[in-house]
């Protein structure tokens, strides 16, 4: 396969990545419209915002049997459309039940896709030896931030969001599908063509890539869900103010993603992970000692810079396992979702307990665990190149 064909691999499927942070983007901003739309308190939502995430769970181990039945370019072209489909669904919902339903399909799709898309990224990581995965999630988040904005001004104009949804649904498919109707790669035959289990649990060689997949994604579900309760009920900031910590923790996110191809094919995954531990440890330690806006939103936007590219990594890392890249995939998103789901409630169960500060000591444990787990990533399998070998071109659209 030629090179060229290999950098429109990577454009494609980098579009593909920011359609499903726009799906996802899109509905984030409409929530409050299905809350008010169904009269639900903010309890009963918060128990419907569980689905999502648990229909990934559930739906992540058959994954690998869809990529080994239809190959990962013609299952993620089959599967994205049905993903954004799927958007619409909430909206259309008349109760609750019917919303939880809607949202765990939503939440499965999403979970499947993740996983194709991954592996997708880690082949064309792998043929181009360059440092891809943490750079497609900082385009996936571009495109919720996007998506998020757009969203916003549909909210501020009063519309429906079943004709938002509707209308997001129809051009990202569109655009999703133009870009994977060709130039998709296969897994390489020479890989474990044995047909896995329909239910695929996670392999025991990603437990530890798994591991520390879950501390990255617990600091920041944590962050991301009690960031602003955080400035307003500790650090005595206004509601306007406390909205901004959400607000830098997602810029960082993105900004520390989207620039990260220098820094791994520089340091290389191991060193790369233990200096963003080290980071997000250091914002965790000010959110905990901070009494004042400007310290708190600091230490937020150091959490989401230092574990902007844990996850991205591990996933690189799981791909790397040999065998079928999708089941590795499959098996470190299995325990980053499990993070999902836990990470908002042991933190509010903590804080009821204890304090806000208190809580965050334990989320900044979490955040400092790349320092520690960070040699996992030298496993099996060659990383991307680092240090003074590494590839000029690291860019994503070279």
């Amino acid at each position: 396969m030629t090179e060229r064909v290999l950098y429109r691999s990577r454009r494609r499927i980098s579009v593909v990545f920011a359609a499903h942070g726009a799906a996802v983007g899109a509905f984030a901003t409409r929530i409050p419209w299905l809350q008010q739309h169904l009269g639900l308190s903010d309890s009963t939502l918060g128990l419907a915002l569980l689905a999502p995430a648990l229909g990934s769970f559930g739906a992540v181990p058959f994954t690998s049997r869809l990529v080994h039945r239809f190959g990962n370019p013609r299952a993620l072209t089959c599967l994205l459309p049905l993903w954004c489909a799927s958007l619409i669904l909430p909206a259309l919902a008349p109760n609750l039940p019917a919303l939880c339903v809607a949202l765990g399909l939503f939440g499965a799709a999403s979970g499947m896709m993740d996983v194709l898309m991954n592996a997708q990224g880690v082949q064309v990581e792998q043929r181009l030896n360059q440092p891809l995965i943490a750079g497609l999630h900082g385009i996936w988040a571009v495109g919720g931030l996007v998506s998020s904005g757009c969203g916003a001004l549909a909210a501020s104009a009063g519309m429906d969001a079943r004709l938002h949804f509707a209308a997001a649904a129809a051009v990202l498919a569109g655009i999703g599908l133009l870009a994977t109707r060709r130039h998709l790669l296969e897994s390489d035959p020479t890989e474990a063509r044995q047909p896995p289990p329909r239910f695929a649990l996670p392999p025991l060689s990603t437990l530890p890539i798994g591991i520390l997949g879950f501390c990255a994604v617990f600091a920041e579900g944590a962050s991301g869900n009690w960031s602003a309760v955080y400035l307003s009920s500790t650090a005595h900031a206004s509601e306007g103010v406390a909205a901004l910590s959400y607000t830098g923790l997602s810029f960082t996110l993105a900004l520390a993603r989207l620039s990260s191809g220098f820094v791994v094919s520089r340091l290389g995954p191991v060193r790369t992970v233990r200096l963003s531990g080290g980071i997000a440890a250091l914002g965790g330690t000010l959110v905990v000692l901070a009494r004042t806006p400007p310290v708190a939103i600091a230490g937020f936007a150091l959490i989401g810079t230092g574990v902007a590219v844990v996850l991205p990594l591990s996933l690189s890392a799981a791909g790397r396992h040999g065998g079928d890249p999708s089941r590795h995939i499959a098996g470190v998103a299995t325990f980053t979702y499990t993070s999902s789901l836990l990470a908002p409630s042991v933190t509010g169960a903590v804080a009821d307990a204890t304090s806000l500060p208190a809580a965050f000591a334990l989320v900044t444990a979490f955040a400092a665990g790349p320092l520690f787990l960070a040699g996992t990533l030298a496993g099996p399998g060659r990383p991307p190149k680092g240090g003074e070998d590494a590839p000029q071109r690291v860019d994503l659209f070279s």
